[in-house]
């Protein structure tokens, strides 16, 4: 009863003009944020930090507003997801898979309807999870060390090829590219550059929002370029607008989607340094492999769209929970909220609930509202959002190029990246015509470096003692179900996911 208490003190704190003002404003500008490819929830945030410094804003509106922003740039991101084929950040890549998809065959106002709705009820039951939930899962979280965080990367990349494509062969090989990418720069332990070949401006790696926007943008335009005689007005035909709503049947169906992927993806935002990206790849992985019997997944299936987009969202509100009570950030959003924190003079903790609980329970009662807000603001929005899509190809290509490069350059000031971009490009446009997924691509570019760390980190602290990689139960289990996915799929693949008889090309291409 004292946690009810305490939500009901928090919602008399962010139940005022000024509190509701600030977090409607957070998420209209959070979606237009994260509707912008590269920006992203992290760089929304960063950016409005400014902004609530220079109004003066107390502790709790501070943090009602970036909240805000934080949930409205995860909504957002999913508009170009869907609508372009562009991810607008790190977790929407998984929405791109099927929502992109479902806009070129006519659906696309479902899409992004369905995409909001299955947004609120994975940061809904998320921030319920946070009220309730807190210390048991913080203690799981602290079970966590550097051996058990390889483990698992080591399942993420271990069933990349179950998600991607049927050829486990060409997914593990986009994997180890996007791993080799990752290793691009000066070595954090010991300082010496790694396939840099003398270019200083590599020192600090590869981007990840470069290599994304390259892969995905700039090589849907070199697309769009090399058959630009073939289907120069197909395209627009069959770009329809379609409902604005989706029906009941679909919401019946996508149901068990959203509510799978809403525990998945809280799980994985609680573990400090998972984040929402790694919780929307999960929740999509573990749907494909339980519900694409008939090899829709990757064309349309609206399952596709409701697990991930309920995983990245629970993964935002579950990311809160190790940022307020051990003062870990659980993503790159939550280290810039933490940055914050420390700059308003707030210590989060396990003492930040006792000690400043107005501030603690003010921002989980906005969070309820700027759910609701973001509900309300952006299914009305939806017939707006999908008439991009009636713009033609030969407009809309040359403004997403144009997108990309003021996007990037606009991050990071350096035409060498614009250069690096177009080289991503042109790479992303080779591997769509050998039929080489992107996405293991991209997840090893994303978690490559965070996989190194943690084994180092292991290997260090263990005296160069291998064995500490499967010294846990936990870490033994993460080992077991990583081999399990890579491995039943090309032994029994064919027992799970027959291919259909009746499809002539498919048995064909098999």
């Amino acid at each position: 009863m004292d946690t009810l208490a305490n939500l009901g003190d928090g919602f008399l704190i962010a139940l005022t003009w000024q509190n509701l003002a600030l977090a409607l404003l957070g998420c209209f500008l959070g979606t237009i944020i994260g509707a912008l490819p590269g920006l992203g929830p992290s760089n929304g945030v960063a950016i409005l930090i400014p902004l609530a410094f220079t109004l003066g804003l107390p502790a709790t509106s501070a943090l009602i507003l970036l909240t805000s922003v934080y949930y409205g740039a995860m909504y957002g991101g999913r508009i170009s997801s869907i609508l372009l084929g562009i991810p607008g950040d790190e977790p929407a890549m998984m929405t791109t898979l099927d929502g992109y998809p479902m806009a070129r065959n006519g659906q696309a106002g479902e899409a992004l309807a369905l995409s909001g709705i299955a947004s609120f009820v994975g940061a809904f039951v998320a921030t319920w999870g946070l009220v309730f939930l807190a210390p048991q899962l913080v203690n799981v979280a602290l079970l966590f060390g550097p051996a058990e965080y390889f483990a698992l990367y080591f399942l993420a990349f271990a069933t990349l090829g179950g998600v991607a494509s049927r050829n486990q062969g060409k997914a593990a090989f986009a994997a180890a590219l996007g791993l080799g990418i990752a290793m691009i720069g000066v070595d954090g332990q010991t300082g010496v550059p790694r396939l840099t070949f003398g270019e200083v401006h590599l020192y600090d790696g590869i981007d990840f929002l470069i290599a994304i926007v390259g892969l995905f943008a700039l090589s849907e335009v070199f697309v769009f370029l090399e058959h630009r005689g073939d289907n120069d007005g197909a395209s627009e035909g069959k770009m329809q607008l379609g409902r604005v709503t989706p029906p009941a049947s679909m919401l019946k169906e996508t149901s068990g989607s959203m509510g799978r992927g809403t525990i998945i993806g809280f799980i994985a935002g609680v573990l400090p340094g998972a984040g929402a990206s790694l919780g929307s790849f999960l929740a999509y992985a573990f749907e494909k492999r339980l519900n694409d019997k008939k090899g829709t997944f990757g064309k349309g299936d609206p399952r596709g769209v409701a697990a991930p987009e309920a995983g990245n969202n629970a993964a935002a509100g579950g990311a809160l929970v190790p940022m307020l009570a051990l003062g870990v950030p659980g993503s790159g959003t939550t280290a810039v909220l933490l940055a914050m924190l420390m700059a308003l003079n707030i210590t989060p903790g396990p003492l930040l609930f006792t000690q400043q609980p107005d501030v603690v329970w003010g921002l989980i009662a906005a969070l309820f509202i700027g759910n609701v807000m973001l509900l309300v603001l952006n299914l009305p929005m939806v017939s707006i959002f999908v008439r991009v899509l009636l713009i033609p190809t030969k407009y809309l290509m040359p403004t997403v190029a144009m997108i990309s490069f003021v996007g990037i350059y606009g991050i990071s000031g350096s035409t060498f990246d614009l250069i690096v971009m177009i080289l991503f490009g042109l790479l992303g446009w080779v591997l769509r015509k050998y039929d080489v997924p992107l996405v293991p691509v991209i997840m090893g570019v994303l978690l490559g470096n965070a996989m190194e760390v943690n084994l180092r980190r292991a290997i260090t602290i263990s005296d160069g003692d291998w064995s500490v990689l499967v010294g846990s139960p936990l870490a033994i289990g993460l080992w077991a179900l990583g081999i399990a996915g890579f491995v039943l799929p090309i032994i029994v693949g064919r027992y799970f996911r027959p291919v259909p008889q009746v499809n002539d090309e498919v048995a064909e291409g098999d």
